[in-house]
């Protein structure tokens, strides 16, 4: 594979809320020329569980991480798609 430079940079911006039992994070791309793509993920306490909010984000942060890169996909097979005029199936 030949080395190349790409004049882009995309940052993934976690942003987190919290209410004492739910954590909620919103992931976004951000970049002059990073897609619109964002994820949204939640995790709950179980209340009978001591507080731990660095697990809640965690959980959170993975889940809005995972719809992310789902997103990021489903564009990319459907920019495939139109290039190709057929049906795209990427692959993970």
């Amino acid at each position: 594979m030949q080395n190349y430079r790409l004049d882009n940079q995309w940052d993934v911006e976690l942003s987190f809320e919290e209410d004492g039992t739910a954590t909620a994070c919103h992931a976004r791309l951000v970049g002059d020329r990073a897609p619109g793509a964002q994820g949204y993920g939640q995790a709950e306490r179980n209340r009978a569980d001591r507080p731990a909010y660095r697990v809640g984000e965690e959980l959170a942060a993975s889940r809005a991480l995972r719809a992310l890169a789902q997103q990021l996909r489903a564009q990319a097979a459907d920019d495939i798609t139109d290039v190709n005029r057929a049906p795209a199936y990427p692959s993970y």
